[in-house]
């Protein structure tokens, strides 16, 4: 009897003890739920495991129940991974700010967390890349924009810089949500990320794709481009020589080959000062000279009546020269102070306006109606192979950068992508890269070649570009963008200026594509010269 009492006791008092078990359970995750607290994948946690050296077994025996509050996990969790995200349960992350899952096979959360650990830019650092980007060498068909638009190029100039500024900023307010507190979380961290999201749940990877693509093609063509001008300048530059600009253009991708065997840009951004500062020379120099002629000026020329059938084409053109949303998200998130993001945008697109429109305006009334594409091929012969030869320079220099960038886009999408990969991975177990992806490398650079021996068109082909891409990642994407994240926290003026520059986007894409293809149709077809 004894016994039959004891035992009833003991189960009543064990019941109770689960009951209370499960119920501080469902308290506490009830409690990180509400915090945002989610599990991570199955490929985090196994990342974690290759990252921290834990073995799986003690992984397996974590439980919800032993997951450690924050003064806790300063004693427990510092053992196992120390700060910042390792910190306490490796499972969970908080309102998906940590570091995104990798497609790669071992060690990608370790370099995601690698990557947390490096030193972030100031807003000076900032802003001196988003000028390096939109105040590049392509700044020299500016002129040309104007001898098609005259004073409403100049205005153009004005409203791309306006708009592009102002994408930008709605662009980067997509990365971020409000918790419940009230206060923003950065929830993404690519422009491929802001895509997805708009896509989802039924497409969530649609968005992603078409971003991958648009990516692609602009960075392909600027490499083009690079191909372009330098055959341009160098044809130019010895006009007496009997090399013709597609001879100047291969011998150029020759010099660029070695670009195919690039693991890093550690070696390249070692010229990139020197670069920038060739190209402020060269500036100064054609503004100098046009300064030295202003008695000359041809005030009477600039109008403000428009070539119709080629305006459009300077649209791209001056759309072209503005691109930097690409790796806006990348660059705020490695601020010190992202809330000075603003302000950088604000006077490096400012700065921009006023030197583009100056140097456009100057170089026009220099030579008016003589203006060509590349306006240093307006300049003295004396003078014209010394600046040329620089921007040659500037050029080759330049190609690695946008080359690297499409390398690393399409080995992502098409061979690292883990289960999802279309193609196996061209990198072999060491990270040595294998034959058959270094001939693929060779073939793209290869394929700039071609594309510039047989549209040797920079204006168009600048035109082209920033109508098609320029354009749609400028414009088009980041107003329909703005509009799906935030449509209920939007004031009515938002909603007017995101509509406002998507339909105005959309029709300025569509006639400068339709017009550059037109103009590069004609000039092929009566093998015309730039």
């Amino acid at each position: 009897m004894a016994t039959l009492i004891r035992s009833k006791i003991s189960n009543k008092l064990s019941n109770a003890a689960t009951s209370v078990s499960n119920k501080s359970q469902a308290k506490v995750s009830g409690m990180f739920a509400r915090m945002g607290f989610q599990a991570a994948t199955d490929e985090e946690g196994l990342g974690f495991v290759a990252c921290d050296d834990l073995d799986y077994d003690h992984r397996q025996g974590l439980q919800m129940d032993i997951l450690k509050t924050d003064e806790v996990g300063g004693e427990g969790g510092g053992e196992i991974g120390g700060d910042g995200a390792a910190e306490g349960d490796s499972h969970y992350q908080r309102d998906s700010t940590g570091p995104p899952p990798s497609s790669s096979k071992d060690g990608g959360v370790c370099d995601e967390l690698a990557a947390q650990d490096k030193p972030q830019i100031t807003a000076w650092e900032a802003g001196w890349n988003v000028t390096n980007a939109i105040q590049g060498m392509f700044v020299l068909g500016l002129p040309y924009a104007i001898l098609h638009g005259g004073y409403l190029g100049l205005f153009l100039i004005i409203f791309a810089a306006v708009v592009c500024c102002y994408t930008g900023k709605i662009l980067i307010a997509c990365l971020y949500e409000e918790n419940e507190d009230g206060e923003l979380v950065r929830v993404r961290d690519s422009y491929v990320d802001i895509a997805n999201a708009c896509c989802a749940p039924r497409f969530p990877a649609l968005g992603g794709h078409v971003v991958n693509v648009a990516q692609i093609i602009e960075l392909v063509m600027t490499c083009i481009l690079y191909v372009v001008v330098s055959g341009n300048l160098m044809y130019n530059s010895f006009p007496t020589l009997p090399v013709s600009q597609k001879s100047w253009a291969i011998i150029a991708t020759a010099a660029l080959l070695p670009c195919a065997f690039l693991k890093n840009l550690k070696a390249v951004s070692k010229f990139s000062l020197l670069c920038t500062m060739a190209h402020f020379v060269i500036n100064v120099l054609v503004i100098a000279y046009c300064l030295s002629r202003a008695r000359d000026w041809a005030w009477d020329k600039v109008k403000f009546y428009i070539d119709v059938k080629k305006f459009p084409i300077s649209i791209g053109i001056i759309v072209f020269s503005y691109t930097s949303q690409i790796f806006l998200p990348s660059l705020e998130g490695n601020m010190q102070k992202p809330s000075e993001f603003h302000c950088m945008m604000n006077w490096t697109h400012i700065a921009a306006c006023i030197l583009k429109g100056l140097f456009a305006l100057v170089a026009y009334l220099t030579w008016a109606d003589a203006t060509k594409e590349v306006i240093t091929d307006n300049l003295p012969s004396t003078i014209r192979a010394v600046v040329n030869l620089f921007l040659v320079a500037k050029a080759l220099l330049s190609y690695p950068l946008p080359f690297f960038a499409a390398v690393e886009v399409l080995e992502k999408s098409l061979f690292q992508d883990g289960g999802r990969a279309i193609f196996p991975d061209c990198y072999r177990g060491d990270g040595r890269l294998k034959a058959w992806g270094l001939s693929l490398r060779c073939g793209l650079v290869v394929f700039t070649l071609l594309m510039a021996v047989f549209v040797p068109h920079f204006a168009l082909l600048m035109g082209l570009t920033g109508s098609l891409t320029g354009a749609g990642l400028c414009f088009l994407l980041p107003s329909l963008f703005h509009l799906k994240l935030l449509w209920r926290k939007l004031l009515w003026h938002h909603v007017f200026f995101d509509v406002a520059i998507f339909v105005i986007g959309g029709i300025c894409s569509i006639s400068g594509f339709i017009h550059s293809m037109e103009g590069l149709v004609e000039a092929y077809k009566y093998n015309l010269h730039d």
